[in-house]
């Protein structure tokens, strides 16, 4: 059977490997491109980069990062967080998503996963659902614009 050529790009080219301080400049422009007004400042993403225990992923295709995810586990909490995570527009809806989500739900090694999205970013709400997260609370007014967080949990 002969596969799609997008198909085999994202299944053969793509890794997911873990990230480190050498790829701050990628990650910055990975969270202008798509968090706009949300990025995160130049020391929350030396932070996610470095400090222990937390899980740094990113997918590299085709040489360059195409999407990251990081995750901080709380074990004695029986949960972990998904600090952040991002795709660059050009490589979205090829699954790049879903499988740094898994990967990182994988290695935080807890029993629950927790995440925030914006009220208004109906794809990201629709991927969480799709991969069996719930609604657990509304932050309201969460966002620097004032716009609430969804609160969403997966049993793992």
């Amino acid at each position: 059977m002969r596969l799609p050529s997008f198909f085999i790009d994202t299944i053969c080219l793509m890794e997911i490997i873990t990230a480190n301080l050498f790829d701050l400049k990628a990650l910055q422009k990975l969270e202008r491109e798509s968090f706009d007004r949300d990025a995160w400042p130049l020391f929350d993403l030396v932070a996610v980069l470095t400090f222990g225990g937390v899980i740094r992923l990113k997918a590299v295709l085709d040489g360059e990062m195409a999407g990251f995810v990081a995750g901080d586990p709380h074990p004695h909490d029986g949960w972990g967080w998904i600090a952040t995570i991002a795709v660059d527009p050009r490589f979205r809806r090829r699954g790049i998503g879903t499988s740094l989500l898994h990967s990182c739900e994988a290695q935080m090694g807890v029993p629950r996963s927790r995440l925030t999205v914006r009220a208004s970013n109906h794809g990201a709400i629709m991927l969480y659902e799709r991969e069996r997260y719930q609604i657990i609370n509304t932050w309201n007014a969460y966002y620097n614009d004032g716009e609430n967080a969804i609160v969403m949990e997966k049993i793992l």
